[in-house]
C-alpha cells in the first residue's frame, strides 16, 4: 500500500511527463514552461490569498496552462471540481483540502524543475 505521498508523486510525474511528450509532438499543446512556472507561483499565491481565492484566480485567467493544471490537480487530490469543492467545503473539509493541494503541489514543483526543467526564476504566468 501506498502512502498520500507516493500516490502524490506517481501521478504528477505521468501528468508532467505526458504534458512534455505532447508538447513535444505538437508545439501547439500546452507550453511546458508556462504550466511550470504556474507550478511554482501557485502554492506562494495559495498561502497569501487562501486556496479559493488563489484557484479562482487561476481559472479566470483563462489560459490553457492554468486550466490543464487546475484539472490534473484535481485529479491528483481526487476531487472532480477543485474550485467548487474548497468554494463549498466546511471549515474543517476548507483547510484539509489546501494542505492536500499543498502537499500536491510540491511534487507539481519537484517534477516542473526535473522533468519540464523550469526553475522558480521563470516564473511569469500568474504575475502576467
Amino acid at each position: 500500500m501506498r502512502t498520500r505521498e507516493q500516490e502524490y508523486a506517481v501521478t504528477v510525474f505521468d501528468q508532467v511527463s505526458r504534458l512534455k511528450e505532447a508538447y513535444k509532438a505538437d508545439p501547439e499543446q500546452i507550453d511546458p514552461k508556462k504550466y511550470g512556472s504556474l507550478c511554482h507561483k501557485l502554492p506562494i499565491l495559495i498561502r497569501t490569498a487562501g486556496l479559493v481565492q488563489a484557484l479562482a484566480f487561476v481559472e479566470a485567467r483563462g489560459k490553457a496552462a492554468g486550466k490543464q493544471l487546475l484539472a490534473d490537480l484535481a485529479q491528483t487530490v481526487g476531487t472532480p471540481n477543485l474550485v467548487d469543492t474548497a468554494h463549498k467545503a466546511t471549515l474543517g473539509s476548507y483547510m484539509r483540502l489546501t494542505q492536500q493541494t499543498l502537499d500536491a503541489l510540491l511534487w507539481y514543483k519537484r517534477f516542473a524543475q526535473s522533468v519540464l526543467d523550469v526553475d522558480a526564476s521563470q516564473n511569469e504566468e500568474v504575475s502576467r
